[in-house]
């Protein structure tokens, strides 16, 4: 957040007035340091009072970092340079949530850079600058979790040295495989297995060559068949650990010894046609496979040097999961048609809004088809273009050579356009370019990173984008998560006390005829109780009453409670009625939601 943002919003809160403000700017621009640092210095306003602001501001939990003795392991998560870098310390972690302590809560690419990281859920809580300054000396400088990275070349590899378990379907969940067992599983489909690319160049040769280029291939067509969203090849100490995320959630799948480690991302560097001598600089490219007669299978790859090696994340782009049936989808009654009458508005923007991972994609995707007719003219930038439409133009961004999304919608806007997609609002400048194009008869369909809907207009408001633009452009916006479906094959009636409904939220009259399930764990699910997943959507319509909020600098929970009395339904209250419909469990409504 900019000093300047900061400030205005502490005038206007009546915390400062314009001169204490201008004061600290001055004592800023000297001896450096933020905004909140400077107002304590000038005993102005304390830290703990800044700290209480943001946290109300924001509508995330604060925290004394003085009170609390952080795990190492936590500690370990993040690397010293990227807490410095972001000014935030991990807390702890929760399941596959992982909780960051941060100066500015609102720095969206720090989180998302957490995420990818680290594989977990980011969920940030505000602490005051020093104390997180403290907090990295105590844990990183002084406690040496440096050290460097172990050169090991890939020698003789043998199958027997890999520790398979966890794979659905033909096992027991959580059986460990032998050898052979992994053998018949992945040796048919390896057979019709067929890398497209340019060069059969390989750098490995001998003994290990066969096994690597066997276990890869097995990696990425077991992965497939359990329909993952993502596999995650890390490398650590000891160990080289492989993941993959299903229906949201991380799972180890095998531990490989770390002596192949070289190999294994070396093959996979080749598959992707990446720079297999530069392990220094992160890297991207992608893969395409076919299996069999199958449709190909596109897996984008992002290569991340970290303290042990290079981590590899795979992201599986499956065309024939894509959902572009907006009914499907997890849409209220209500929601849907507000949606359905949102985009098809000549002109305005709409807003689709969640974290990483959260269905955003699909979302607009789904928009896209049912907007995809004939008579008009469809232009997309995205940033990677994850699947290719029919009929509608779609431009890949490419920020080395300066086509990023604002350098898209100036072209788009000479292209004669009716509906714009632009994959992502990250600066002021897209977003001025979008909310003017939204104003001059063009409807724009984009993505932020934020918690709900209502914070979505104080995130442009953050970038700077004026409060009337901002109410005269948006027509609506859409916050959505993705919670795992019970499975339907294992799913059995739950007990669960009146008291925990009405805790998460049921009326006292809803908590008594309400029928809960949870799935049991089978073959089907891999023991997990769950198959599949539904998305949570909360649909905000800018109405009049919430753009004369938004006029007057109303906070996110002025504008959430002009929302909520117009009827929206919260992210919570969408996950209420997935529990009352047997769709999802209490567990995962709690999981990926905030208390409303």
């Amino acid at each position: 957040m900019s000093a300047a943002r900061l400030g205005e919003m502490l005038v206007r809160a009546k915390l400062i007035d314009e001169e204490q403000l201008k004061l600290a700017l001055e004592e800023q621009g000297k001896s450096g340091g933020r905004l909140g640092y400077n107002l304590a210095k000038l005993e102005i306003l304390s830290e703990a009072e800044i700290v209480a602001f943001l946290s109300k501001q924001y509508g995330v939990p604060s925290i004394n970092l003085a009170e609390f003795d952080i795990d190492p392991n936590i500690i370990k998560l993040i690397p010293a340079k990227t807490a410095k870098k972001y000014q935030l310390i991990p807390v702890s972690r929760t399941g596959g949530t992982l909780t960051l302590a941060m100066a500015d809560p609102t720095n969206v690419f720090a989180l998302d850079d957490i995420k990818f990281m680290t594989g977990y859920n980011v969920e940030p809580v505000v602490a005051s600058e020093t104390a997180i300054e403290d907090a990295i000396m105590k844990y990183y400088e002084s406690g040496g979790f440096g050290g460097g990275r172990a050169d090991i070349d890939a020698t003789d590899f043998n199958l027997d040295d890999v520790d398979i378990g966890g794979f659905e379907g033909e096992m027991e969940a959580g059986a460990i495989l032998d050898v052979e067992e992994f053998d018949n599983l992945v040796q048919g489909a390896v057979d019709d297995v067929e890398v497209v690319e340019d060069s059969d160049e390989d750098i490995l040769s001998g003994e290990v060559e066969a096994p690597i280029i066997k276990l890869v291939n097995g990696i990425l067509i077991r992965a497939y068949k359990m329909k993952v969203s993502d596999i995650h090849i890390e490398p650590y100490e000891r160990i080289m650990r492989i993941r993959y995320r299903l229906d949201g959630v991380c799972k180890t799948m095998m531990n490989l010894p770390l002596k192949i480690r070289n190999a294994v991302i070396s093959r996979v560097k080749i598959m992707s046609k990446l720079d297999i001598a530069e392990r220094r600089l992160p890297q991207d490219g992608r893969i395409k496979m076919k299996l069999g007669r199958r449709a190909e299978v596109d897996f984008r790859v992002s290569v991340l040097p970290t303290l042990f090696g290079e981590k590899i994340v795979l992201r599986l782009l499956d065309k024939s999961n894509l959902q572009l049936d907006m009914t499907k989808l997890g849409f209220e009654e209500q929601a849907l048609a507000n949606f359905k009458e949102a985009i098809h508005k000549p002109f305005g923007m709409v807003l689709v809004t969640g974290p990483t991972g959260s269905g955003k994609t699909t979302t607009l995707y789904s928009a896209l088809a049912e907007l995809n007719k004939d008579d008009v003219n469809i232009m997309t930038a995205e940033d990677p273009v994850e699947f290719n439409l029919m009929g509608i133009n779609q431009v890949q961004m490419h920020d080395e050579i300066g086509l990023n999304f604002a350098a898209a919608l100036r072209s788009f806007l000479r292209q004669d356009p009716d509906i714009i997609l632009v994959g992502e609002i990250r600066d002021y400048e897209t977003a001025e370019i979008g909310i003017k194009a939204a104003l001059t008869g063009h409807l724009v369909l984009s993505t932020l990173h934020t918690n709900d809907a209502p914070s979505t207009i104080n995130r442009l408001l953050n970038m700077g984008v004026e409060p009337f633009l901002v109410a005269s452009a948006v027509i609506l916006v859409v916050a959505q998560r993705l919670a795992r479906r019970v499975c339907e094959g294992c799913k059995k009636v739950l007990e669960v006390p009146e008291k925990a409904l009405i805790d998460v939220g049921f009326s006292p009259e809803e908590a008594g005829n309400i029928v809960c399930y949870k799935g049991e764990g089978c073959n089907a699910c891999g023991g997990t109780g769950y198959k599949g997943r539904v998305a949570l959507y909360e649909v905000m319509t800018v109405n009049d009453e919430i753009k004369e909020v938004i006029l007057q600098g109303g906070t996110t929970f002025e504008i959430k409670e002009a929302a909520v009395r117009a009827e929206m339904n919260t992210l919570r209250m969408s996950g209420l009625n997935k529990i009352k419909e047997g769709v999802t469990t209490i567990e995962e409504v709690l999981r990926v939601t905030f208390g409303d």
